[in-house]
């Protein structure tokens, strides 16, 4: 297909198209004259790819093509690609708050969660430094009944975690497997800010309505 239509059947502009294209974010396509270049079903799956990674996902297009590039690479592994899909989303915090006594308490209340709920980590996990700076953030805010919630959300965690993990298990191909990684994680993430917010609503609407 020519360049036009494969704008028409992704909603991508042309313009943006060749951007994509320059920055290394979507294959070359075949040339067949000097003036023509031929694009396949393969550039039609990577450009809604980009888009949801751009426009749902709320990655910058910098964060789309590292992504993207870990997972081109001929030696990613699923598991790598955890982390490596992880990093740009979870990994925008904020500079380091607080003393160094403030942080490596933060550091021992991460170890002790995760301690808790028996998972086995990395120190280098894109969500640890992410989650030091939550705590951190919370004692800043003198909020200790927000930090006492964290252990829920690491129950929501861990069993979204499972469930994830065997839906990638299930994929045939081992760049669907990469794939399904990556949209588990960037697309995940959307989702559950989601539905979070609906069940915030549903849940205040139940709990305030006056009883008879």
């Amino acid at each position: 297909m020519r360049i036009g239509e494969l704008a028409q059947r992704t909603g991508v502009p042309v313009p943006t198209i060749k951007y994509y294209a320059r920055e290394g974010l979507l294959p070359p396509g075949v040339r067949t004259s000097p003036n023509q270049v031929r694009y396949d079903d393969t550039h039609v799956h990577r450009l809604k790819l980009i888009r949801a990674m751009l426009e749902v996902g709320g990655m910058s297009v910098t964060a789309v093509g590292q992504v993207l590039a870990r997972m081109d690479a001929p030696d990613r592994t699923v598991r790598g690609m955890l982390g490596g899909a992880a990093r740009p989303a979870v990994g925008r915090t904020a500079a380091e708050r607080g003393t160094p006594q403030d942080r490596e308490r933060a550091e021992a209340d991460a170890a002790e969660l995760v301690r808790r709920h028996g998972w086995r980590v990395e120190p280098e996990n894109p969500g640890w430094v992410a989650l030091v700076q939550l705590i951190l953030t919370y004692r800043d805010l003198e909020r200790e009944d927000l930090l006492a919630l964290l252990d829920e959300y690491a129950s929501a965690a861990g069993r979204l975690a499972g469930a994830e993990l065997a839906t990638v298990a299930r994929v045939p191909t081992a760049d669907g497997k990469v794939e399904a990684v990556v949209l588990g994680t960037v697309l995940g993430d959307a989702a559950m800010a989601a539905l979070r917010r609906i069940a915030q609503e549903d849940v205040s609407t139940r709990t305030m309505v006056p009883s008879a």
